[in-house]
């Protein structure tokens, strides 16, 4: 690039051109406004570029990368133009770069001397707004629209240099538009040799400290990064005499043919390993005609948090948008990274997310129809690949079914849970249990499973994310299943009773148990069941936890809470320690002569059977364990110094 000597600044400072100046209709209104005072006058806004640059760069943009997008987005709209105005023209662009120094070539539409001034220097003034300067393209078709454009380069560049050629008046001559970074800028007309034909060039060159953004490879991998899908054929130069080498890759690789299948399921598979960099579990096409959307969702070949939100790649009439974009699918479609291109969805100031609106609203609704879409096909059609996604992916299954009964009764074949029979689908257990029973923990689920299985009783662990959930909706999609939460009752009931001879003589050992355990707010029963080397078992269920902290709560109360609460005392079925009369210990204690003794075992069996529920410990609870450990200590030791008193 030949450098142009910068001509001396028009006098007064044309700094103040970068300001918008008032409307007729602003000065109508402050001559309206100011009727009480005839010496009020208009002012216009004045712009400090400096500080208008360091706000592109440290809050508006997320990294000076973009300046390279802005390049290629003036000149990709000059072009759309130029093919508006004069349809059929031959239109390129080319970009190339040396060390501190970038210049991008378009034979779009140009500017002349006028625009130069109006659109070039003017903050939020933008040509694509449909009608200004002769140009009568809509709106829409255009990338850029809010009128940053080229001033947004100052983010890496001391000087920018543009020399235009207006397509639309053949007698205009070319345009030298010269701007620095400390606010001002110049015009001048050049010889029509200067540019014969029309189209714009656009020099920048590097601030001190921007080297690297300037550097050739990084400009080239940028402009691949941001421009690959873009409509037109784009080169780039980095000067060292090879050739030109392209920029654009189109059409997309979701919309190219393919001999088979396979050889797109192997190329999609590429472009995901390239941008995601994993290989994909499996492929979703995502075509909205209607949204104007086209593109595809990779699925991860490994299970995610449902909490990860994980960016997708979104293009905007082929330019790189974002590759952040964490708004555009449904939360429950954390198992896909999509790449679409789209020409609806709005982008925000900075051109580096989505403007969440109706639109966008309406393109998720969309898109996740269309993976719930995806689950039904390999259903109906693939079991042995809606297998293999299910090993990885439940979870996202599952919170998708939450909201959509048909899914959920289409999956239940399919979707595993953990049960007393062992892992499998409800489908299967619901076939084997018509009442259903579920733990709310998974701490219980584990102490239960053995017991339940044992004794024909069907329990599903709905400890986990999303089975909860699931649970309450199987009835809305078999209506002849009966869902409840496992309670103390229900598995008691299920337990074999002793004889009643054998209660009988065992009366007075049990009204020790109960007696001890009455300040725990937990009854004492006797039952034989398997496992043998279970000795105890705590149950309790929902509303025995309710009224266990309202009795926590009570004794911590004052006067008048106390007299509250206690009003609210209820009457429902309170925690229990079933007592295995199969398991040897057991019968041991029962037949100990020392009441005192017996009491202090039947506490360390409540609060051994507490530790193997996994539940937290009441502040009650640990004295108790406490009291049992060191009274069983002291009888131990006890019984060593005086043998013949523990005969």
């Amino acid at each position: 690039m030949t450098s142009t000597p910068r001509p001396p600044s028009p006098s007064p400072s044309p700094s103040p051109s970068l300001s918008p100046s008032p409307s007729p209709s602003q000065s109508s209104l402050s001559s309206s406004s100011s009727s009480s005072d005839e010496e009020a006058a208009v002012n216009s806004f004045q712009v400090d570029l400096r500080g208008l640059v360091d706000l592109l760069s440290h809050h508006l943009y997320s990294s000076p990368r973009v300046y390279v997008r802005e390049l290629l987005q003036n000149a990709v709209d000059a072009v759309t133009a130029r093919q508006a105005h004069e349809p059929g023209a031959r239109v390129n662009i080319r970009l190339s770069a040396t060390a501190g120094r970038v210049t991008i070539e378009d034979s779009g539409i140009g500017l002349t001397a006028a625009e130069a001034h109006s659109l070039l220097a003017t903050i939020g003034r933008s040509s694509k707004r449909g009608g200004e300067h002769g140009l009568e393209t809509t709106r829409q078709e255009f990338l850029g629209q809010f009128g940053i454009g080229l001033l947004a380069c100052f983010v890496v560049a001391r000087q920018i240099r543009v020399v235009t050629r207006s397509a639309r008046d053949p007698e205009a001559a070319p345009v030298e538009w010269l701007a620095t970074d400390d606010g001002s800028y110049t015009v001048r007309e050049l010889a029509h040799e200067a540019r014969p034909e029309p189209g714009t060039t656009v020099h920048l060159e590097g601030r001190p400290g921007s080297e690297e953004w300037t550097e050739p490879a990084k400009v080239e991998r940028l402009a691949r990064d941001y421009g690959s899908l873009l409509p037109y054929d784009i080169t780039f130069d980095d000067g060292e005499g090879g050739a030109p080498r392209p920029i654009t890759d189109r059409p997309a690789v979701w919309d190219r043919p393919f001999p088979t299948p396979a050889a797109r399921r192997v190329a999609l598979a590429g472009q995901c390993a390239r941008l995601f960099g994993f290989t994909p579990l499996d492929t979703i096409d995502l075509d909205l005609p209607v949204a104007g959307v086209r593109g595809v969702a990779y699925v991860l070949p490994e299970a995610t948090s449902p909490a990860h939100r994980a960016g997708h790649r979104v293009h905007l009439k082929g330019m790189l948008l974002t590759d952040q974009a964490s708004n555009l699918l449904p939360d429950w479609a954390f198992f896909v990274r999509v790449v679409l291109d789209t020409d609806t969805l709005r982008p925000t100031a900075s051109r580096e997310n989505l403007y969440d609106d109706e639109t966008l609203a309406a393109v998720r609704e969309a898109l996740g129809g269309r993976i719930r879409a995806w689950l039904t096909e390999l259903a109906a059609s693939e079991p042995e690949r809606l297998a293999a996604f299910l090993r990885v992916h439940h979870l996202g299954v599952k919170s998708l079914a939450r909201h959509d009964a048909e899914l959920l009764g289409l999956m239940l074949p399919w979707l595993p849970f953990e049960t007393s029979d062992g892992s499998m689908s409800l489908e299967e257990f619901a076939a084997a249990h018509s009442d259903i029973h579920f733990t709310p923990t998974v701490e219980e689920f584990r102490q239960i499973a053995p017991i339940a299985a044992a004794h024909g009783l069907g329990v599903i662990n709905a400890g986990y994310t999303y089975d909860a959930d699931l649970l309450a909706l199987l009835p809305s999609v078999r209506p002849d299943l009966k869902v409840t939460e496992l309670d103390a009752g229900a598995v008691t009931e299920r337990l074999d009773p002793v004889p009643t001879d054998v209660e009988l003589a065992l009366a007075a050992f049990l009204s020790t148990a109960r007696t001890r355990l009455e300040p725990q707010a937990c009854d004492v029963v006797l039952r034989a069941f398997q496992p043998v080397s279970v000795p105890a078992l705590y149950l309790d269920d929902r509303q025995a936890r309710q009224e266990r902290d309202r009795t926590a709560a009570l004794d911590n109360a004052d006067s008048l809470w106390s007299g509250i609460l206690g009003s609210l005392r209820g009457s429902g079925p309170r925690a229990r320690l079933v007592l295995n009369h199969n398991n040897p210990l057991i019968r041991r204690i029962a037949g100990l002569p020392d009441a005192t003794l017996t009491g202090t075992a039947v506490e360390s069996l409540y609060g051994q059977a507490l530790l193997m529920s996994q539940r937290p410990l009441r502040p009650a609870d640990s004295t108790l364990l406490n009291r049992a450990f060191l009274g069983l200590l002291e009888w131990a030791t006890h019984s060593v110094e005086n043998p013949k008193d523990a005969q």
